[in-house]
């Protein structure tokens, strides 16, 4: 099996179950604060699973940065692409968005412009650092 491929499984069973720990934390405060909300064994189980593999596949994507020989934007494509079919499948499946054109749009504009926020504030940290470590080198 590839390397990167074993690194992916690893780093996703390794944080997989947080998602779901999540869900129960945020379901339990919700229906805390809401008595009249009643979840139904099936939404239980589709936002369990949803969760474990939003989780699975955020921690094990992260090995695409990993990947020597791709260019940082095949590894930030394929990042942003598997990140965005889970997340998107996920809150559909869940009822969290409905499934409308106009909705998928609006969340994906969203999703786009936080993800690509996040990206570049830790490029650019981690260019400072690299500067300023090189810089200490000499």
């Amino acid at each position: 099996m590839n390397s990167y491929l074993k690194e992916f499984l690893h780093r996703g069973m390794m944080f997989s179950g947080l998602g779901p720990i999540v869900l129960g934390i945020i379901n339990a405060l919700i229906c805390r604060t809401d008595p009249n909300i009643a979840l139904t064994g099936y939404q239980v189980l589709v936002g369990i699973v949803s969760t474990f593999l939003i989780a699975f596949v955020q921690a094990g994507t992260t090995v695409f940065y990993q990947i020597e020989h791709w260019s940082t934007p095949k590894a930030v494509l394929c990042h942003f692409s598997l990140l965005y079919i889970i997340y998107s499948v996920s809150y559909v499946m869940n009822t969290w968005i409905p499934f409308d054109v106009r909705v998928i749009i609006i969340f994906t504009a969203i999703f786009a412009a936080v993800y690509f926020l996040v990206w570049i504030t830790v490029y650019i940290c981690i260019k400072a650092t690299s500067k300023k470590l090189n810089s200490q080198l000499k």
